[in-house]
């Protein structure tokens, strides 16, 4: 596939596998670990109690995971991760904003004063496709050059990024590239079952171990051996699941559900989630210790707003992978791609995806530059008015169900049950939606 040019208004992309990074520096200026001195081995440092921190801070005003800062081109980010008691700069609440060199914030009883670090190199892919996974712009090469450096490990790994960013493609992406390849992909979605569901999901169990189980039935530890299980939305597991699984992944084996014998557990474990758990962990809706199991290797996702660079190589790939035969550059004119960089795209890649497809089903875009992603369907193509009404009515909805799916999967971050409350709509029909569109 030709590689198209960049989104108007994005800075050429380097093409070596390595880049340079800032990193950040913190201080502690008051507070019990007054004189503590830390640097960030890259880009990122997060703050609190808890070891999972590059800060560890012995302050019990100060939360397991309080903050988190990031070096990046438009300066030095924090962002607050829902801590207990806030962090303030100059006497002001901050949930998320960007602060200048040397500013010092308070976090409970202790006042860190943040600073730039040294350039570091980072390794990146230097190739933008790895497996299944498609991007130019450097936070997308440099996940890739991650994912290869920690594909050979078993290590357990923490996807987290938006609804729609493709975690999932990344999980894949990882086991197509271990020497687990050639062994089963096994995913179970966290969200979609009830605890006593997800125990015989995750566990199996055997033949009269509750009221209807006819006939032993292997779970997903017990099919994922040798190769890798994903466990997708793990931010929804029950509380009173965590325990269990956080037994297995310490002593790597198991017991169905009604049997006897332990079985091993030689799997890789990948996790997946759009909440952010180090919160949830806060709020005590997430163990801390099954946290810092999951998340021995944590992977990033970036959101599609921000790596726009990408934007016209990602809609040529949906495009061709939809049948589309035009010329690419002949209907996604700079106008149109133009508009496209503008749009929000809430629901990421998943979004851009069905609005590429629906484009192809229902015909070329408009060339006119008012068009743009929220205008898709208003105007039906002429080909589409000679069909009979049950076949353009059901591209139609077809459209509409994937453009509507999609935004409300993103307004709720990928939280099912939540995603039904805000449409009205039954769980189990809105479940069985999703599937049919490939949104689960």
């Amino acid at each position: 596939m030709a590689q198209s040019p960049a989104a108007p208004g994005t800075t050429p992309l380097e093409r070596s596998g390595s880049f340079s990074v800032k990193t950040l520096m913190v201080e502690v200026t008051a507070g019990p670990d007054a004189g503590l001195r830390v640097e960030a081995p890259e880009d990122r440092l997060t703050v609190g109690t808890a070891r999972a921190n590059h800060l560890v801070l012995s302050d019990p005003t100060v939360s397991r995971f309080h903050l988190e800062l990031s070096n990046e081109k438009a300066g030095i980010w924090v962002r607050d991760l829902g801590s207990r008691n806030g962090t303030l700069a100059a006497e002001v609440l901050i949930e998320c904003a960007r602060i200048p060199v040397g500013t010092e914030l308070l976090v409970g009883r202790s006042r860190l004063r943040v600073y730039d670090g040294a350039e570091r190199k980072v390794d990146g892919h230097d190739a933008p496709v790895l497996v299944d996974l498609l991007g130019d712009d450097r936070s997308m090469r440099r996940l890739m050059g991650t994912i290869r450096r920690v594909a050979s490990t078993s290590l357990p790994c923490l996807i987290t990024g938006e609804s729609g960013t493709g975690k999932e493609l990344l999980a894949r992406a990882l086991h197509a590239q271990s020497d687990r390849a050639a062994r089963p992909f096994v995913v179970v979605d966290c969200g979609a079952l009830t605890p006593s569901v997800m125990a015989s999901a995750l566990f199996g169990h055997e033949r009269g171990a509750f009221t209807g189980a006819e006939q032993r039935r292997a779970g997903a530890f017990e099919r994922a051996h040798g190769g890798t299980l994903l466990l997708d939305d793990v931010g929804e597991l029950s509380l009173e699941l965590q325990p269990q699984l956080l037994g297995v992944l310490e002593r790597k084996r198991f017991v169905a559900l009604g049997g006897s014998q332990e079985q091993e557990a030689d799997v890789r474990v990948i996790a997946a989630t759009s909440r952010d758990l180090r919160g949830e962990v806060n709020r005590g809706a997430f163990r801390e210790d099954l946290y810092h199991r999951l998340a021995v290797v944590t992977l990033g996702v970036p959101a599609l707003r921000d790596r726009m660079a990408d934007l016209p190589l990602l809609a040529e790939h949906f495009f061709r992978e939809a049948g589309g035969s035009q010329p690419f550059d002949t209907v996604f004119k700079p106008a149109v791609l133009e508009q496209m960089a503008r749009h929000g795209w809430p629901g990421n890649v998943r979004e851009l995806r069905n609005f590429v497809e629906a484009m192809v089903v229902m015909g070329e875009l408009p060339q006119q530059t008012t068009v743009s992603p929220s205008s898709l369907g208003l105007a039906l193509p002429g080909e589409l008015l000679e069909k009979s009404y049950a076949a353009a009515r059901a591209e139609v909805l077809n459209a509409f169900e994937q453009r509507y799916l999609s935004h409300l999967l993103a307004g709720t971050h990928g939280n099912v049950s939540g995603a039904a409350r805000r449409a009205s709509m039954d769980r189990s029909y809105l479940i069985k939606l999703l599937e049919k569109h490939a949104l689960k």
